[in-house]
């Protein structure tokens, strides 16, 4: 029997077409093959809000290829992505492709030849509970972003846009540069009594650094430096003595496997990778990437999940790993179970690998770079979270100074390993997380012991705000609010971005101005999307849907006409947020106005506020350095596409573009674009040919 699977992604065709070779052919849709229609809203508000789908002009020659396709095989198995995406991609692709039968679809969570070929031999029919869920999203946000956009447009800049989801995850990032803003810092003081035990000699390993807690048995917080004077002076003429010794055994559990939240925060901390790029990565390793040697593979299990559950047969194969290759010790007798959220899906496993004698090792200089280091994060995760806990012997001094009638209590905590347990799987060279760190306990001290004092450590601290969100906490931030959903975490950082609503600060995301005022003017007049709980809310009525629980007709119907309320008053309003035409300096050279800055579909220009008696426009430069080719300015250029790049003002007499912000000159050695790289506070400029590897730190003086 001639047998087609039809999948979302080329990569993934690619990956089961080298793994089942002449069993079955493979081909892709190349994602979504059906929409709404671009320039309508494409829902009958009328009749149930029923979509309005069309084939999207860039797949109509996919879906005819696939047409053709379908009539020459025997048996069609869709096997889109298993998730409510992928459920109403099939749904769309059974529909146009008139595939024949009930049971063709097909899913798996992993891309490997025995799941694959178990999946095929248990197909079911399309589940319309998902594609339920699904379309009620796409309606909602359609609803949402048709609707308000054209207002925002009217009232704040043209060419603005609404999200449902990235609306409020725009409020979170707002609220947080609110807080900032609003903070007063307090003083405080940390002072720290170094310490040595009474004929010890005076080494680095010998002091004791006690941190001061309590005066006469109740905490003490030193809040300004006349206070922290008082007590330094009474530390110099005190005495010392351990009061109390507690000695001890801890023990730190490994953290679950990766959820595609907690992969996104990891790779942003330990790796330095956007979520955006953290997924475009995890989505080549799910679907397959090149290894040297050996072709096309995939390596890791679905990832777009929020359970941390693995399956037990897995689970008993990962226990056998750990005991073959580590030692029994480091296998506990009854497999690690790690409670998934109240509120996630739970429909897949936890991230990991589908294969565990691919070890990190076997693959290091086989493929990209970045999927390996990715690949090694998931791997040394799921590995660990399978192990038993690391043991850490602690040890607990209180330390008292007595001066006269008064006493002051001092802390020294320490603990060394007792038994690695889970953190063997980390190399040495890895960056750990805390609980992973060895820390060296102090010389042995006994009770009543005597110690002198040897300096005091007396620094004046300032409390902090909290700080900015980066791509990590942002997602944290939304997983923690039920704001959007694993597959989206990445493009709501994006897309905000896109529309440049927020900016990035070294790795921080602060709003733009632009951010603040769309905020300000859809907290005024649209609440219920700048809601948390309302957002969240939504998610779980999306999740009923799926549940077969709700209705989809009826969660739009009870949406709907609210948001027409919110809608009638705000065409009514005038402008909330103060960002329509700005007044310039530049005077118009045809009749003399000052020229205001306008906001078209490439970015700002400058235009005669008498249009349109004069239609004088003019681009506004925006230099971000020296031309490396002519010596003229560079400017911030937007090409119709809607990418920035950057090339010479001195246009059509210097063609000098770069996708990057260029140095001043070429690369020496090999005569390149250079481009400005920060990292760290510090500036670099650094080849951008691959195979070259120069670069230069900019000096101070340079920069300026």
């Amino acid at each position: 029997m001639k047998k087609l699977i039809i999948v979302e992604s080329p990569h993934k065709a690619k990956t089961i077409q080298k793994y089942l070779g002449n069993e079955a052919a493979v081909m892709a849709s190349k994602g979504h093959v059906c929409d709404l229609p671009q320039r309508s809203l494409g829902i009958d508000i009328e009749n149930g809000f029923k979509p309005q789908y069309i084939v999207t002009p860039d797949k109509e020659a996919t879906i005819e290829q696939l047409s053709k396709a379908v009539q020459k095989y025997d048996a069609v198995y869709l096997a889109t992505d298993p998730d409510r995406e992928g459920e109403a991609i099939s749904w769309h692709l059974k529909n146009q492709l008139g595939v024949k039968g009930d049971k063709v679809r097909i899913e798996f969570n992993e891309i490997s030849p025995k799941a694959v070929r178990a999946a095929m031999e248990n197909p079911r029919e399309i589940d319309m509970k998902l594609v339920n869920s699904q379309q009620a999203r796409r309606v909602l946000d359609r609803l949402v972003g048709y609707k308000i956009s054209p207002i925002l447009s009217r009232k704040l800049r043209p060419g603005l846009s609404a999200g449902r989801v990235q609306s409020a995850a725009l409020k979170m990032i707002v609220d947080r540069e609110k807080e900032i803003r609003a903070f007063v810092p307090e003083e405080y003081w940390n002072i720290n009594a170094l310490l040595l035990k009474v004929g010890a000699k005076k080494l680095k390993a010998n002091i004791i650094s006690a941190a001061l807690q309590e005066s006469n048995g109740a905490k003490i917080k030193v809040t300004n430096e006349k206070e922290a004077s008082e007590i330094t002076a009474f530390m110099r003429g005190a005495s010392y003595k351990v009061d109390d010794v507690k000695k001890g055994v801890a023990s730190s559990k490994p953290q679950p496997p990766f959820t595609t939240s907690t992969m996104q925060q990891e790779a942003s901390h330990k790796l330095g990778m956007t979520a955006e790029r953290t997924s475009r990565v995890a989505q080549a390793l799910y679907e397959g990437v090149n290894i040297e040697g050996e072709g096309q593979h995939a390596l890791i299990t679905y990832i777009r999940t929020d359970s941390v559950r693995v399956s037990p047969d897995f689970q008993r194969i990962a226990l056998a790993f750990i005991r073959d290759n580590y030692g029994k010790e480091f296998a506990p007798k009854l497999p690690n179970i790690y409670q998934t959220s109240a509120n996630a899906q739970d429909a897949h496993e936890a991230i990991r690998p589908i294969d565990l004698r691919r070890t990190p090792a076997s693959l290091e200089g086989k493929m990209d770079k970045d999927a390996f280091r990715l690949y090694k994060l998931i791997y040394e995760r799921f590995l660990a979270s399978q192990m038993t806990s690391a043991q850490y012997n602690t040890m607990r001094v209180h330390i008292l100074a007595a001066n006269g009638n008064d006493i002051l209590g001092f802390v020294v905590k320490g603990r060394s390993v007792k038994f690695k347990g889970f953190t063997v799987v980390y190399s040495a060279t890895e960056e750990k997380d805390d609980d992973d760190k060895e820390v060296d306990i102090m010389p042995d001290l006994s009770n009543d012991e005597p110690l002198k004092l040897d300096d005091i450590k007396c620094e004046q601290k300032f409390t902090k705000p909290p700080a900015r969100y980066n791509d990590a906490t942002l997602v944290k931030a939304l997983e923690e609010n039920g704001i959007g959903r694993p597959s989206t975490y990445a493009s709501i950082i994006s897309v905000l971005a896109k529309r440049e609503y927020t900016q990035k600060q070294q790795k921080a995301i602060a709003p733009t101005p632009l951010g603040e005022a769309v905020c300000e003017y859809m907290e005024s007049n649209f609440p219920d999307i700048m809601n948390l709980s309302f957002t969240a809310r939504m998610e779980g009525a999306l999740d009923k849907v799926a549940d077969g629980e709700l209705e989809w007709q009826a969660l739009i119907g009870s949406f709907y006409p609210r948001l027409s309320r919110f809608l009638d008053r705000a065409a009514k309003q005038g402008s909330g947020g103060h960002l329509l035409d700005e007044e310039s300096d530049v005077i118009c050279d045809k009749c003399g106005a000052k020229m205001v800055i306008r906001h078209g579909k490439y970015g700002p220009f400058l235009a005669c506020p008498n249009y349109p008696k004069c239609k004088n426009i003019k681009r506004i430069e925006e230099s971000v350095g020296t031309c490396p080719k002519c010596g003229g300015n560079v400017c911030k250029r937007t090409s119709k596409t809607g990418k920035t790049f950057y090339g010479c003002s001195n246009y059509p007499k210097c063609d000098f573009i770069s996708w990057d912000v260029p140095a001043p000159y070429f690369c020496p050695d090999c005569g390149s674009v250079m481009k400005v790289v920060k990292r760290d506070d510090k500036t670099y400029y650094r080849c951008t040919n691959h195979d070259c590897k120069h670069r230069e730190l900019v000096k101070s003086e340079d920069k300026k």
